[in-house]
């Protein structure tokens, strides 16, 4: 992608309100726009970041043999009253009527969904277990939208649902669900505490929160620094000591990146939800979910990998592997351009008419892994510098292909 022709135009100042590091990068480095609070269009950098994430998610998911599928957003209200979320679903529902009058509400989750469809399908123990995820559009009503991708009212989540004969095969599946999820946090290049949490308006006897530690995190947690064991304040507030091993916790900040809950048969029992077991007995299905908000995790990553210049995006996700700068050389880099292109590299391909200095600052505020710098003074060989390093080192085009 030659810069020139690139949908974006970074910000110098820092923008009115943002006050969160990752809201105020995205923002200065043009992968966002905001249309309304908590509410933001995916520019073409955020876009690209943005289904590398989803894509990393995805292999996870389906490397647990989960499906993948797609639920309306659109919720009769007939749904809701079942389970009794249609007025106590924490943050409340953003409420439509059609036409005809009746009333919808936008998904903010999709337990009920889930449940009215697998009622009509699941007959026997034979059917048992599977699990299903989509990668979907939420809304959910905050009252107060802060931080940027951190805390919004409409996102993308990857929502995942098991379903299982029995509480034993359910903790089975769960307890794959948490490797997964570490996979996810580790291949995003972030560091996740798992933590026992409130299951809030979700609901089930046992869940967990993936938390990012960060200083702008809204999340108090209790860690241990011996054995591990972690606890949000919100369910363990008087706790001094750890459940596990006596030692005393230390208190931090987190960001949740991630929810998982154990269900048992708390919308299966609502929903009549039931199978048939091998003794012909009628008995309600065991169900799991389990969250990922894919743009709350772009901008925990933003939280966590940053210097005073800008963003350092991991190789993993990173809207192009190398930012190649041409200062006043386009022919010599047009070439190279066109060799990295050829191999496979992703390119951002800076051949503006602007100064050295700006090049250099955008390239910075931007984050991408690699940047590559052709000019006279490189003569035939490239200016190679990781993001976030001091230094740099002149190379060959082919030994900048061995290190990429």
């Amino acid at each position: 992608m030659k810069q020139s022709k690139l949908f974006a135009k970074t910000l110098k100042n820092l923008p009115k309100d943002a006050v969160t590091i990752s809201h105020q990068l995205l923002l200065r480095a043009d992968f966002i726009d905001q249309l309304a609070a908590g509410v933001y269009t995916l520019l073409p950098l955020g876009f690209r970041v943005h289904k590398k994430i989803e894509n990393i998610i995805r292999e996870e998911m389906n490397s647990l043999g989960a499906q993948e599928f797609i639920m309306p957003t659109l919720i009769p209200k007939s749904l809701w009253t079942e389970t009794g979320r249609w007025k106590t679903i924490d943050p409340p529902l953003f409420v439509v009527k059609d036409r005809h009058g009746k009333e919808l509400g936008l998904g903010p989750t999709h337990e009920e969904v889930i449940t009215d469809l697998i009622r009509r399908r699941i007959n026997s123990y034979k059917d048992l277990p599977f699990s299903l995820y989509q990668i979907q559009n939420k809304f959910r009503n905050e009252m107060r939208a802060t931080g940027g991708l951190l805390r919004v009212r409409e996102f993308v989540m990857k929502d995942l649902y098991s379903f299982h004969t029995d509480a034993k095969d359910l903790a089975a599946f769960y307890k794959k669900v948490t490797q997964a999820y570490k996979n996810i946090y580790q291949r995003c290049g972030v560091e996740s505490v798992m933590v026992e949490a409130s299951s809030g308006s979700i609901g089930g006897n046992e869940c967990h929160e993936f938390m990012v530690i960060a200083d702008s995190g809204e999340d108090n947690i209790l860690v241990c620094r011996e054995c591990g064991w972690a606890g949000n304040v919100e369910v363990f507030d008087k706790q001094k000591d750890c459940p596990e091993c006596k030692t005393n916790l230390e208190t931090k900040k987190g960001i949740e990146a991630g929810h998982i809950f154990k269900l048992d048969d708390i919308y299966s029992h609502k929903m009549k939800a039931n199978f048939v077991d091998q003794k012909g007995k009628a008995k309600p299905i065991m169900m799991g979910c389990y969250g990922i908000g894919v743009g709350r995790l772009m901008a925990t990553v933003v939280e966590s990998s940053n210097d005073k210049t800008g963003i350092i995006w991991p190789t993993s996700i990173a809207p192009f592997q190398v930012h190649l700068v041409s200062l006043k050389e386009n022919l010599k880099a047009d070439k190279i351009y066109q060799q990295l292109t050829k191999a496979g590299v992703e390119v951002l391909y800076d051949d503006r008419d602007i100064s050295a200095g700006a090049k250099f600052a955008e390239a910075d505020l931007i984050g991408i892994p690699y940047r590559l710098v052709v000019s006279q003074k490189t003569q035939n060989k490239i200016e190679f510098k990781p993001r976030g390093e001091k230094k740099a080192e002149l190379l060959s085009l082919e030994q900048v292909l061995k290190k990429l």
